[in-house]
């Protein structure tokens, strides 16, 4: 007869009930800071990737957290899938309880095609996968872009409906249908929550998405623009996310946002940050108007995307203000102050120039 150990048997029992966790969009903003955070608490993790994914995002997130990073990634335990590819995204879930689902273009240009695809049918295809493969829940990241819009300028919460008829990017719509596959896999059984975080805020390893506020202002910005959105720290996104999973509630959407902030405060905050000089002309939505439809049309001539078009301008000039209500009274989160987790990225990023 086999005998074991008190310490094998302890391993073994813990491996057998040790829930396996997989992560989408590993790579990105909310999927590389989310890795690193279920890591203080798990042994590994599995996450999937492209053949073709570049990991140095990732090193790079996990570099604002340790000294140490290639100690933490070689912890995650990578399978080769992709989300518009629902036979590798069955096989990947194989064995998994807990789902996070990040992987979205995030994107306001207008390539409709390639948006829909990864963020409606990528949702569709780990949505039939989460089901086939019985997991215990699916936490998916949709956005504020998928709230309904406030007519009186109103907080919007999750209560206000999303309306056709109102102006949506391409991107806003995208991730109201995707929030749409997740509502009828919790239909057919599924337990899920979806979270709507407003704008992410962050160390991100790329110089896209809202790091590229930081870029731009980091080499000299004169201008903002009137608006304003809800913003909140992606530490907060992740924690938040952690407790609704861990949490019994189920067949919910809950809006994470730290504060409402002008698109003036932002760039501002970050200029300190950076020992620049704060932003002091201000654009008028007619300028942006003017200049996004100049755009499109050099753009539309020489084939190339623009930077801005007249639906960019329409957000950025837009103010609109968000209520995290909801989300605090379920799982008793407090929000950092943006302009602390600003400060935090600037100084991170001061102290890696400073070692090139």
């Amino acid at each position: 007869m086999q005998k074991y150990s008190f310490l094998s048997v302890f391993l073994i029992f813990k491996s057998k009930n040790e829930k396996m966790i997989l992560i989408t969009g590993a790579t990105g903003l909310v999927g590389g800071n989310l890795i690193w955070q279920l890591l203080q608490e798990n042994d590994r993790v599995v996450a999937i990737r492209r053949l073709t994914s570049n990991l140095k995002p990732l090193r790079a997130i996990f570099s604002y957290y340790t000294p140490t990073p290639e100690l933490f990634l070689s912890r995650i335990d990578w399978k080769i899938a992709d989300v518009l590819d629902e036979e590798s995204i069955q096989v990947a879930m194989n064995g998994i309880s807990i789902v996070y689902h990040c992987a979205a273009i995030v994107s306001f240009d207008k390539n409709a095609s390639k948006i829909s695809d990864t963020n409606i049918t990528g949702t569709r295809n780990i949505v039939r996968a989460a089901l086939e493969n019985k997991i215990d829940k699916l936490c998916f990241v949709s956005s504020i872009a998928a709230c309904g819009k406030s007519m009186k300028g109103d907080q919007i919460d999750e209560d206000l409906l999303w309306r056709d008829n109102q102006n949506h990017s391409v991107y806003s719509t995208s991730k109201y249908y995707s929030e749409l596959e997740v509502w009828k896999g919790i239909k057919q059984g599924l337990n899920a929550v979806i979270v709507n975080p407003g704008v992410v805020l962050g160390v991100s390893g790329t110089e896209t998405g809202s790091s590229q506020l930081f870029l731009q202002v980091k080499k000299g910005l004169l201008f903002y623009t009137n608006g304003g959105s809800g913003y909140v720290d992606v530490r907060d996104v992740v924690k938040a996310m952690i407790l609704l999973t861990k949490s019994d509630i189920s067949a919910e959407r809950f809006i994470l946002v730290g504060e409402n902030c002008s698109n003036k405060d932002i760039l501002s905050w970050i200029a300190d940050g950076f020992r620049k000089r704060r932003p002091i002309i201000p654009l008028s939505k007619t300028v942006l108007l003017v200049a996004g439809f100049i755009m499109e049309i050099t753009g539309w001539i020489f084939h190339f995307h623009p930077i801005i078009d007249r639906g960019i301008a329409r957000t950025i000039s837009h103010r609109e203000f968000y209520s995290n209500r909801k989300v605090c009274a379920a799982i008793g989160i407090q929000f950092n102050p943006m302009k602390k987790c600003i400060l935090d990225i600037c100084d991170f990023r001061n102290k890696k120039d400073q070692l090139k």
